[in-house]
């Protein structure tokens, strides 16, 4: 994996790269839809790739790894061939699934025994075999094996869990070194700040990730419901210390206000369920702010959903359709909205690329920022 820098916008922090894997290049910043069980939920990878023309993907390594299973996924030459997929992927380590899974799991330092949500058998997930997974798994960015604390989260667990993270680090990059590529190309470990909201711990865990001169960092522990504020003030302050000519992946976020105040503080790479999940509750974001397609007001507005030309011509239906759909419970309803949601996202860090190049980032973030927050 190589990356570039290309831009950096001289009122922000703002930064325009390439970053290169044996899959193809990804322009950042870049926002990666969530495929979690081998496919981003309601989407053929055609539509995808026509409408939407992600960079990059996400995949989810707790729930590939309990179906299909790594077996399947190594008999078919992993995920790539599995889905019909060619272009990158990225693959969490499985961390925030067993955070989320708290009153079903015991964590340890050897590891997280956990309970699963499908059939409630235990599985033990550690630094080493997280890496293993995500070997068979075969995605081209794969991620260390760390603990994703709560908000709000007591300082000294949230020490405890950040040295955790550490010492786990340190046993991933072991593992990462031992274990074979199986398909023919490279994959790259991303570590991962932890520190909750604390100044003091993100400092001194960015510190730590940077010393270990990884090719990529990560940002976790954010978007657990902490005010925004503080989500900007620790964004800020890790990517203070993080290094300047590696790309910086915010695990999580965001919301599309979230994505262009990160892109501002020197984020280069996100991933969230918000576009998709709120696609399928009759949610649409566009530029002018957000929609609730289901409301009656739009019963009778026949103009198009899209009039920013984020979409592709075959998704330009009108608002009264799209509602409709909903109302009589299609799940084309639930597609479009998909599709158009996803296509916004990638618009919005195309069009922040673009004004990163052009050098006025700062102040047409400043207006989107302003029109986003409206509801319509």
């Amino acid at each position: 994996m190589n990356f570039s820098l290309q831009a950096t916008d001289p009122k922000s922090q703002a930064r325009a790269g390439t970053l290169t894997t044996d899959h193809g290049s990804i322009q950042t910043p870049i926002f990666m839809p969530v495929g979690t069980a081998a496919t981003v939920k309601g989407v053929h990878q055609r539509e995808l790739k026509e409408a939407v023309n992600p960079d990059i993907i996400l995949g989810n390594t707790y729930h590939l790894y309990l179906r299909p299973g790594t077996d399947i996924l190594e008999a078919a030459g992993g995920l790539h061939a599995f889905m019909n997929w060619d272009k990158p992927i990225l693959t969490d380590s499985g961390g925030y699934q067993v955070y989320s899974l708290s009153a079903n799991r015991k964590i340890k330092e050897e590891g997280v025994k956990f309970k699963s949500h499908i059939d409630g058998s235990y599985h033990t997930f550690t630094p080493e075999n997280a890496i293993s997974i995500q070997r068979k798994i075969g995605a081209d960015i794969i991620m260390a094996f760390d603990e994703c604390t709560p908000y709000p989260c007591e300082y000294e667990y949230a020490k405890t869990s950040m040295h955790r993270t550490h010492r786990w680090l340190q046993r991933c990059m072991e593992q990462d070194k031992k274990e074979p590529h199986l398909y023919g190309y490279s994959q790259t470990l991303f570590p991962i700040v932890q520190g909750s909201v604390y100044t003091d711990l993100r400092q001194e865990s960015a510190a730590f990730i940077a010393e270990q001169n990884a090719p990529a960092n990560a940002i976790g522990g954010l978007s657990v419901g902490e005010p925004a504020p503080e989500m900007y003030a620790m964004t800020d302050v890790v990517c203070q210390i993080l290094p300047k000519d590696k790309p910086r992946y915010l695990m999580g976020v965001g919301t599309p206000i979230n994505l262009l105040e990160n892109i501002a503080l020197g984020v280069d790479m996100f991933d969230c369920v918000m576009p998709t999940r709120n696609a399928r509750n009759g949610m649409l974001f566009t530029a002018n702010g957000t929609i609730n397609i289901k409301n009656k007001k739009w019963e009778r507005d026949f103009s198009p959903i899209d009039k920013q030309g984020y979409c592709f011509a075959d998704l330009d239906y009108s608002k009264a359709y799209v509602r409709h759909l909903f109302t009589v419970n299609e799940m084309l309803g639930k597609q479009i909205c998909t599709l158009h949601n996803l296509s916004f996202y990638l618009w919005l860090v195309r069009q922040a690329r673009k004004h990163i190049l052009a050098g006025d980032f700062a102040q047409w973030k400043n207006q989107m920022v302003q029109q986003l927050n409206k509801r319509l």
